[in-house]
């Protein structure tokens, strides 16, 4: 018999990985940070918004008996998983990161890595581009709000609450993408540049294929460094991580 599980994020991955434990008889708590206002939702049971801090969440895990957690959130929620991790430190509970595999430039590819959103858009400067598709979501943004000199495309899920900059035009879709459509929307809107995170996954890759096609150099923004907590690329391996957790 295996603990309750608690699988932290909204990620295609969390979703997957709550349905496979569920399937198989497992308790499975699925948190979801709140911030998109439509969520797609997992299966079984399921709670929304945050926990105040690793010690509302340390006490969120003792008084619900949560015997280990599953970090399955985007690759960029740093502060979710630093919560996590000292929270399951301190309680004394398992902890596994689930984290998708990054993206890969191949041959024809014109990327250039950068640090952070300021980074980014201090490297548009030196490109010499001039329409821009900004695929970085809502938080971040105001990282682009001085610039007045390019246009830029913005394409997020919901609408953004932050200062933008000048000349935009903010694009309200949620994936997966195809290749025909991506190809569609920088030729409809001139894009010179396409500008992301390492989110990985197959959900959105499609405009970095895009991107290859036209020959448009894209700029990618590193994922910030985790350390000390396992971490797994497939569902499957965690499924199998829950499996092997002593009962609680």
């Amino acid at each position: 018999m295996t603990p309750r599980i608690l699988v932290l994020g909204g990620t295609a991955e969390a979703r997957a990985l709550a349905q496979e434990l569920g399937a198989a008889g497992v308790a499975v708590v699925s948190s979801l940070a709140g911030r998109v206002a439509r969520p797609r939702l997992p299966t079984g049971e399921v709670r929304i918004g945050g926990f105040g801090g690793p010690q509302g969440l340390e006490r969120w895990l003792v008084e619900h008996a949560i015997g280990a957690v599953v970090d399955a959130t985007h690759p960029f929620a740093e502060r979710i998983s630093v919560s996590a991790a000292q929270a399951t430190n301190s309680a004394g509970l398992p902890l596994l990161r689930l984290e998708r595999p990054g993206w890969e430039a191949g041959a024809g590819d014109c990327w250039y890595w950068v640090d952070d959103l300021p980074q980014a858009a201090a490297a548009l400067r030196g490109l010499g581009a001039d329409r821009v598709l900004l695929t970085t979501g809502r938080q971040g943004l105001a990282a682009f709000a001085h610039d007045d000199v390019r246009w830029f495309l913005i394409r997020c899920v919901d609408p953004p609450d932050v200062a933008l900059p000048a000349r935009h035009e903010v694009l309200l879709e949620r994936g997966p993408y195809t290749l025909e459509g991506e190809l569609a929307l920088i030729d409809a809107h001139c894009i010179d540049v396409v500008v992301t995170k390492d989110s990985g996954g197959r959900l959105t890759e499609a405009k970095l294929h895009a991107a290859r096609h036209r020959g448009l150099p894209v700029v990618v923004v590193r994922r910030p460094p985790r350390q000390g907590v396992p971490t797994v690329r497939t569902v499957a391996e965690a499924a199998a991580w829950a499996w092997r957790q002593p009962p609680g």
